[in-house]
This record gives C-alpha cells, sequence and structure tokens, in this order.
C-alpha cells in the first residue's frame, strides 16, 4: 500500500476497500496470458481491435475479394507477387511432376523382376495418355501442363477443380478426360443460398461430408455470357462405383474450410502499399531527372515563347488547359507575375533498396520463400546461399506432396482403373479387394531437382548417404536431377555399350594400320613398291 492508499485509509477505510478489491481483480484478469497477448487496459494493445469468426466468416465470406486482388497483383501490380507465384510454380511443379510406379511386390506375391516388367508396362501406358492433349477435355494441353495450370489457378485463386470425364475419341486408347474448372465457377446456387448445408458451390451431408460440387454454366465475372445463370451438380463420387468425379486442390487453414485461401492472401496489403511506394519513387526520379526551365515575367509580353513547353504529339492532356506537362528540355512561358519554385525530390533515393529490401524479407518470410530466391539474387556468402536453397526445397517438398495428393494421384488411380479393365495392364484381383488396388497403385511423383550451387560437394554427400544407408540411389537421383535412376542405368547401359563398340572398331583400325607400319619397316622392297605405286597414280 503506497502513501496515496494509506492517506485515503485514514479518511475514508470503506473506498480504501473498494480500491484494494478492484486491485485485487485486475490482478487475476491480468494473470498468464492476460498480462500479454490477451491484455486490454495496456496501451500497446488498447486499440487493437479483433473479431473472431467461424470459417465461413473468416475465409468465405471474403474469398471472392482476396481472389480478385490476388489476380491483380499477378497480373502486373506487383513484381514481387508476380514473381512469387511463378517460382513456388516452377519449383513445384515445374515441367511436370512424372510418374515412378512403385507397386508393393512383397504384397502382391510376385518377384521382383515381374514387378519390374510390370511398372515399365504401366509407365510406358501412362506416358502413352499423359504426354498427349488427348488426355484435356479442351483438348489444349498435356498432363504435364494441365499440372501446371491446376497449380498456378490454385495458388490465385485458392483452389482449384477438376472434373474427371470419359469421352470416345478417334486414335486414342484412354477415354479419360480431365476438365479444369475455374475457381469462381463454382458458386452456390440462387435457391440454396440460405442452405446451411452449402457453402461457397460446395455441398455437405448431415455428417460434413463433401457431397457435390455446384459449377456455374457461365463465368460469373464474364461480360459476354449475359445469360440466366444455371447450375450443374457434380456428386463427388458415383453412389454406386464410389468412383471420384471430381478434385478439389485446396490446401486447408482451418477446420471444417470448404474453399482455399489464395497464396498471397496474408501479405495483399503489404504488397500493394510497396507498389505504390516503389511507383512514387520512380515517378519522383524521372521527374527530378527532367531538365525543365521557366520563363518568368514580371510584366505583360507580347514577345514569342522561347520554345515549346511539349510537343503537341507527346502531350497526353491537352484538353485540360489548367494542367502542366513535363518533358526532358522543356521551356515554359509563364505568365505574369506567376512563378515557378522547384522543390528538390532528392531522388533517387538513398535509402530505397534498403527499405525495400526489409519489407520484402518480411513478405518472404510470410510465404516461406527466402528472399534470395524471391528476388533472384545469390549475393551472399555459399553456405547461407545454400541454407536459402536447402530451406525453399523443404517448402516445395510439402506443397509437391499436397499437388500429388490432391490431383496426380487421384487421376492417376482413375486412369489405371481404366487400363486394368480395358486389359492393357494386367493387375490380378485389382478391382476385387481394395488393398490389393492400393498396392498396385501406390507410385512416386518425381519433379524438378533442387538447385546446385556446388555440384561437385553435393554429389559427394548424396554418394555418402547411400553408402551409409541413410538413402537410396532412386530417392537421391530424384531430388539431385529430378529423374528416374533404373532409366538412367538403362540409358547409361545402352551408352556403353555403344561406345565399347565405337572404341572396339577404331582400336581394330588402329591394329591394323600398326600392322601395316610394321610390316614395312621389316620390309623396305614392299615400302618401295608401294612409293612407286602412289607416284604412277600421281602422275596419270
Amino acid at each position: 500500500m503506497n502513501w496515496f492508499d494509506r492517506a485515503i485509509n485514514a479518511i475514508s477505510p470503506e473506498r480504501a476497500l473498494k480500491r484494494e478489491v478492484a486491485r485485487q481483480r485486475l490482478s487475476l484478469i491480468n494473470s498468464g496470458y492476460g498480462n500479454y497477448g490477451a491484455n486490454s487496459t495496456k496501451k500497446a494493445v488498447i486499440g487493437w481491435t479483433h473479431g473472431g469468426g467461424s470459417h465461413r466468416e473468416d475465409i468465405e465470406e471474403h474469398v471472392d475479394t482476396l481472389r480478385q486482388r490476388s489476380r491483380d497483383l499477378y497480373c502486373g501490380g506487383s513484381n514481387i507477387a508476380t514473381g512469387a507465384v511463378k517460382r513456388l510454380r516452377t519449383n513445384a511443379v515445374g515441367t511436370g511432376l512424372h510418374l515412378k510406379s512403385t507397386i508393393n511386390e512383397e504384397f502382391l506375391g510376385i518377384t521382383q523382376e515381374e514387378a519390374r516388367e510390370l511398372e515399365e508396362t504401366i509407365e510406358r501406358e501412362f506416358a502413352h495418355w499423359a504426354e498427349s492433349e488427348n488426355c484435356d477435355i479442351e483438348r489444349i494441353d498435356n498432363f504435364y501442363q494441365l499440372q501446371q495450370l491446376a497449380l498456378l489457378n490454385a495458388l490465385l485463386s485458392g483452389d482449384s477443380f477438376a472434373l474427371m470425364t470419359t469421352t470416345k475419341r478417334i486414335g486414342s486408347i484412354y477415354d479419360l478426360r480431365i476438365e479444369l474448372v475455374e475457381a469462381d465457377r463454382v458458386s452456390t446456387p440462387d435457391a440454396e443460398r440460405v442452405n446451411p448445408l452449402f457453402c461457397e458451390g460446395v455441398e455437405k451431408n448431415s455428417a460434413g461430408e463433401v457431397v457435390a460440387y455446384h459449377i456455374s454454366k457461365f463465368h460469373p465475372l464474364s461480360f459476354q455470357d449475359r445469360q440466366p445463370r444455371e447450375w450443374v451438380k457434380v456428386k463427388a463420387f458415383g453412389e454406386k462405383t464410389g468412383r471420384r468425379n471430381a478434385i478439389h486442390v485446396m490446401n486447408r487453414e482451418r477446420i471444417g474450410q470448404v474453399r482455399g485461401v489464395p497464396f498471397l492472401s496474408p501479405v495483399i496489403e503489404t504488397i500493394k502499399q510497396l507498389g505504390r511506394y516503389t511507383d512514387a519513387e520512380v515517378l519522383a526520379a524521372v521527374i527530378n531527372g527532367l531538365f525543365t526551365v521557366f520563363i518568368e515575367k514580371e510584366g505583360a509580353s507580347d514577345d514569342i515563347p522561347l520554345g515549346e513547353s511539349v510537343p503537341e504529339d507527346m502531350q497526353v492532356d491537352a484538353e485540360d488547359e489548367g494542367s502542366i506537362e513535363l518533358a526532358p528540355g522543356a521551356v515554359i512561358d509563364l505568365g505574369e507575375g506567376e512563378k515557378a519554385n522547384m522543390v528538390n525530390p532528392g531522388r533517387p533515393n538513398p535509402n530505397f533498396d534498403p527499405f525495400v529490401m526489409a519489407v520484402i524479407k518480411q513478405i518472404g518470410a510470410a510465404l516461406e520463400i527466402p528472399y534470395e530466391i524471391l528476388i533472384m539474387a545469390f549475393s551472399n556468402n555459399y553456405s547461407a546461399s545454400r541454407a536459402a536453397i536447402l530451406e525453399f526445397f523443404e517448402v516445395i517438398k510439402m506443397y509437391r506432396a499436397w499437388f500429388v495428393a490432391d490431383f496426380c494421384q487421384p487421376i492417376y488411380e482413375e486412369w489405371l482403373s481404366e487400363a486394368v479393365a480395358k486389359g492393357r495392364v494386367n493387375a490380378p484381383g485389382f478391382f476385387n479387394d481394395p488393398i490389393i488396388k492400393h498396392a498396385y497403385c501406390t507410385a512416386e511423383w518425381n519433379g524438378p531437382g533442387m538447385r546446385q550451387l556446388d555440384p561437385k560437394k553435393e554429389v559427394e554427400a548424396a554418394e555418402l548417404r547411400v553408402e551409409g544407408g541413410f538413402s537410396t540411389r532412386q530417392r537421391e537421383t530424384a531430388e539431385l536431377t529430378g529423374t528416374d535412376f533404373y532409366r538412367n542405368i538403362k540409358q547409361r547401359k545402352r551408352e556403353e555399350e555403344l561406345l565399347k563398340e565405337v572404341r572396339g572398331n577404331a582400336g581394330q583400325k588402329r591394329q591394323e594400320a600398326n600392322a601395316d607400319n610394321r610390316d614395312m619397316e621389316s620390309d623396305p622392297d614392299k615400302d618401295a613398291d608401294r612409293q612407286d605405286t602412289e607416284e604412277e597414280e600421281t602422275e596419270e
């Protein structure tokens, strides 16, 4: 009790008691997190307004705005935004994630040789389908290009959809077709907007299971398709077969969430403000670089101006007589009594680069992209640059695993089911037992390898991991080069056989030439006869 409380206690004990009770209550409130992150009385947080909600209020109700702003930044609103999205797309998918069948031969009871032969058959058949544009319902992209498009749209829009349909085409063995659907088209029909089981075009049952997607026939933002809105209901799974009809590529953040959040959502405001600041700095530097002369007059003058301010063909606002345009080397004739007061903008700003780099580092931290990779500037030492690459590759592996689980693997399993049903792939028991089907469907998807600053050190480290039993040649090959170890070995075998054949022929010719030389050295008459013959041929 301080002196003030003691004085109050002496004058009014009742009031002093109330003050002590209030102090004890406040100490209970400010205990634990109540005195720190959850405190509401400190000046540092007293203006912190907050309001929580479910995934509907926090995400789904704002996803349309986030989607449009994310696309605006990507389409030229910010170079950083464009680079971040493309960098993730290029490293996660690149030229495409390629299939490596890894069937479980032990469970299926087959030998390793039989398993390798079956895997080669599966990969050959899948390549025939995946490398052709017939896999696309629009007949434009192959499967690997569809991967790029699906991931890019998922990053920009928060999610993307793919329908697995069947269509017969001339010259195509398989009927499976992939139809990509943009996120905007999946929306709740007008008649179901108050239905709690519907959320942004995704329909659930009473148990919370996603049962259907409602897809608008026309893009809601299109100005050409100004027709009455109609929706098509696509069931997530077939009622009789349980076959997957639609694929939803989405990275969830909240429990119960059914629509994805654009990749740039956490940094949209920061990137926009950084873009405005950058534009202002660039404009100020441009203005500072314009050498302009102003002619001041103290009285009226009928003299002809000493030059044109801006040529008519270069003017951008000629209709507004009140605007003054600047241009390099312009001479502007002011009116009577007018003066031009120039303010030195101090451009280029020496603090521009440090400030922008500090903001970019924060953006990179939020997006899990090291700033060296975000701006493609590896100016630090080898250890720091390698650490950035390793950290980013861990992020890439996470995104790649998510995309494989949501997009590549479901499509592959659907294709393999058709291949087995048509007899193109011999897989006994495939449709009889889900466990057997899973044993046939297991696979790896190899994409671009990790960037290497010092390939020699990376290869030596990979060899040590393999020799120590910490990794396999297949895994190291996939991570270093993004290729398949077994295919590399087969290709090397063919190359070595070809080199052996070429070297053998060359060696045989050298031996024959050496034998001829030895014969000539041992028999001078033969050498003389040969020279005479050559001279006679030359004379003729």
